[in-house]
């Protein structure tokens, strides 16, 4: 066994005859990142009094839900910050949450009470009662997410994942290759037959949900691995480790493909995300900050570090569904969400000139008047952005 863990090593060794940047830029130069990015802290979400453990984006990628050690669940819409709902737990040791992304109907949580709670937030919630409870784990719930409507992986410190059906709670298959605490799990966005785990034993494993197999072990990190992420297209998947360091592993060469780490970075990541396009890998870190990476760099260096960081640890951090929001979640009891500018603004409503022009013309023609002086349509510019901004609270 152990020659042909050697063989399969040396064969690894020899197909690495390049690095990322190398073959990124092969096709010629490419288009840098801004410094500093057009990714702002727009909203600061206020009202956990304990730490904020984790964080899930909706479907609608407006809302999201967060959970903290004050046992509850909030439901926040993250552009008016207003909570939309609030969820009482029946413990408080609560470590993950998730939506359910087809409808937006569902939350899942748990944490050191064992249990994979479920809530239908259409329904009336009260006394903690959730809707459905899956009992199977022996150890505390680390990770939840939701395949679809009717099916949830969880991850766990007993060292195995569960592939249930919500509706029936039955345990469906378990997987249990991993020989330390699993940490996080990843659904592919690809296909939702395939998901990724990250454990403790320093491991993150590619597994079917058809055969309930593991097909996939990529070795690497020296320290556990605290969150896993897949990339956008679903062929790779990024990891962040205790190591200080983030790493993108893809499927298709069966390998290590970058790494993402800094020797003035010496702290912990606790959770990853990517960005829509796969180009920017955000992580979060104990020392309090988000930092960014090129995924296509032979990165030593990180991209750029988000301004305005958190006063503690960042324990969660997540990208919406349309790309255009981060939302990072801390131990100091906030969550921050940062918005891209041009994006924010294309997606709320607010009007660039063209639309202006064309009210302005149409004013004219409703009040008869043969011609409006150019100050008339600036004034009104004017007037569309103030009140947009005003509206959408978008000015720095």
């Amino acid at each position: 066994m152990a020659n042909l863990k050697a063989e399969i090593e040396k064969v690894r060794a020899e197909k690495k005859n390049s690095t990322m940047g190398a073959i990124a830029k092969s096709n010629g130069p490419l288009k840098d990142i801004r410094k500093p990015p057009n990714t702002k802290m727009r909203r600061v979400l206020k009202g956990h009094f304990g730490k904020v453990y984790a964080m899930n984006w909706a479907p609608d990628s407006q809302q999201l839900v967060s959970a903290s050690q004050d046992g509850k669940l909030i439901v926040w819409n993250a552009l008016t910050t207003n909570k939309v709902q609030a969820i009482p737990l029946r413990s408080s040791w609560v470590m993950t949450c998730a939506f359910e992304q087809s409808k937006g109907n569902l939350i899942a949580c748990g944490g050191l009470d064992n249990v994979c709670s479920i809530y239908n937030i259409q329904q009336q919630v009260s006394n903690g009662r959730a809707t459905k409870e899956l009992v199977a784990h022996d150890g505390y719930l680390s990770c939840c997410r939701f395949v679809d409507e009717g099916h949830i992986v969880t991850a766990s410190g007993d060292s195995s994942c569960i592939y249930w059906d919500v509706n029936s709670g039955e345990v469906l298959k378990t997987f249990s290759d991993h020989t330390a605490d699993v940490m996080s799990l990843s659904i592919s966005p690809s296909n939702n037959n395939i998901f990724v785990s990250g454990s403790v034993d320093t491991t993150a494993k590619i597994w079917d949900l058809r055969n309930g197999k593991c097909v996939q072990t990529h070795i690497g990190h020296e320290a556990d691995i605290n969150s896993v992420a897949f990339f956008p297209d679903g062929n790779a998947f990024g990891t962040g480790s205790d190591d200080s360091s983030c790493r993108l592993f893809d499927m298709r060469s069966y390998g290590e493909v970058n790494k993402f780490a800094s020797d003035k970075i010496t702290c912990g990541i606790t959770s990853i995300a990517f960005s829509k396009s796969g180009r920017l890998l955000f992580g979060g870190y104990d020392d309090f900050n988000t930092y960014a990476w090129d995924t296509l760099a032979d990165s030593n260096q990180c991209a750029f570090s988000l301004p305005q960081p958190h006063e503690n640890r960042v324990s969660c951090l997540g990208v919406n569904g349309n790309g255009d929001a981060l939302c990072t979640g801390s131990w100091d009891t906030n969550l921050k969400v940062r918005f891209h500018v041009k994006k924010c603004l294309s997606n709320h409503g607010i009007v660039f000139l063209p639309q202006v022009i064309s009210f302005v013309l149409q004013t004219e023609k409703d009040l008869g008047v043969t011609m409006l002086r150019m100050e008339d349509i600036h004034r009104w510019i004017s007037f569309f952005l103030i009140r947009a901004f005003w509206k959408h609270n978008l000015c720095p």
